[in-house]
């Protein structure tokens, strides 16, 4: 079976806190008729800061979209490839190891794909299969982890990195002052993450069963508009009232493997919003605390789009060891509206694995 490690997320260096955002709100849109709508709904994102790769006067200029794609380009070259080590690492992997490189990202576009560049950067085999995913937004990261445990169920003992990197703030449009616009420029950060998929070995949630939903006559609820000056997002106010179709979806999947959805160990949920969460919970009927690793990326980091279930994921690794057997679900949201989802169990290596073999899963 196989199973997902423990990954590794990091965020730039520049900060942009609550009260930054709505002084900057409150200078850039004092004509806004629905600025103090806007300052309200930024409030109750319970958002505490956010980190953008460059500093916060550079973001809000637009110096056009060619020149914001290569910051893009500059910036994942520089940021990707530290995270890959420490998470091949944590896996107990090399380069060498991975059969396939899975690269989710909405906030950019390379091709070739980021892949390539990583294959010829970094040490991976020249034979590694290449998935860039690019239009799933914020579902994706956790679109990635099914499609590599279903990699893997295809290829006996094969190994996936997962790569995530979103630079949201290179997508703030000056001139978009509708409220969803507004309230997406005091939500979104930037961060970079991976993790590898073992196909064999390795501590961490053993991949069980996977399954998407995409609900029906949604797609305009969550969009880009692709202009000259590039991506300028679409949020439409249903959105946060997609818990209600989805909830049910949620709880088929975890009975079909024969669990209880309201009696798991651990939760991994995209964290879109407070919303999101709340009614999330409501419908699951599980306690807040549940989501609580999901509600402490939202407040430290934003929503960091595709990383999310990334970084909620690194703090269950990180807040306590996990016995063998713990249940638990993964599911992130997006674009369709989209919800991709996992079930998976804990388990520990106890000293069976060892890296360093080159698994060729192509040969």
């Amino acid at each position: 079976m196989a199973t997902l490690c423990r990954p590794e997320v990091a965020v730039p260096e520049f900060i942009v806190t609550r009260e930054d955002t709505l002084k900057l709100a409150e200078r850039l849109h004092a004509r806004n008729p629905q600025l103090r709508l806007v300052l309200r709904l930024i409030n109750g994102t319970g958002v505490q800061k956010r980190h953008i790769v460059q500093p916060l006067e550079q973001a809000l200029a637009h110096p056009g979209f060619e020149i914001r794609n290569r910051i893009y380009e500059r910036e994942a070259k520089r940021r990707v490839p530290p995270v890959i080590r420490q998470a091949l690492e944590n896996a107990e992997l090399t380069a060498r190891d991975i059969d396939a490189i899975i690269f989710v990202s909405c906030t950019g576009f390379m091709m070739p794909s980021m892949t390539a560049y990583l294959i010829n950067a970094m040490g991976f085999r020249h034979d590694t299969r290449q998935i860039p995913m690019a239009q799933l937004g914020c579902a994706a990261g956790a679109a990635a982890i099914s499609r590599a445990h279903d990699f893997c169920a295809a290829h006996a003992k094969a190994n996936v990195l997962i790569v995530a990197c979103e630079f949201c703030s290179l997508c703030y449009q000056p001139t978009d002052d509708d409220v969803g616009s507004l309230l997406s420029d005091g939500l979104f950060g930037d961060a970079v993450g991976a993790v590898v998929v073992r196909g064999s070995g390795g501590t961490g949630i053993r991949l069980e069963r996977n399954e998407a939903y995409l609900i029906p006559d949604t797609e305009e609820w969550i969009s880009y508009a692709v202009k000259d000056t590039g991506f300028h997002f679409r949020l439409d106010k249903r959105v946060p009232g997609t818990m209600k179709p989805l909830a049910p979806v949620m709880r088929r999947l975890v009975s079909s493997h024969g669990w209880d959805v309201g009696n798991l160990d651990f939760y991994i949920v995209h964290a879109g919003g407070p919303r999101i969460l709340n009614d999330l919970c409501r419908f699951l009927e599980v306690p807040q605390e549940s989501f609580r690793y999901s509600r402490a990326t939202l407040t430290e980091y934003g929503n960091i789009a595709s990383a999310v279930v990334l970084d909620s994921l690194g703090r269950l690794f990180a807040d306590r060891p996990m016995p063998d057997g713990a249940r638990g679900v993964i599911a992130g949201f997006g674009p369709g509206i989209t919800a991709e989802m996992a079930v998976g169990s804990w388990v520990n290596d106890h000293g069976q694995s060892g890296g360093g073999a080159c698994s060729s899963a192509a040969a």
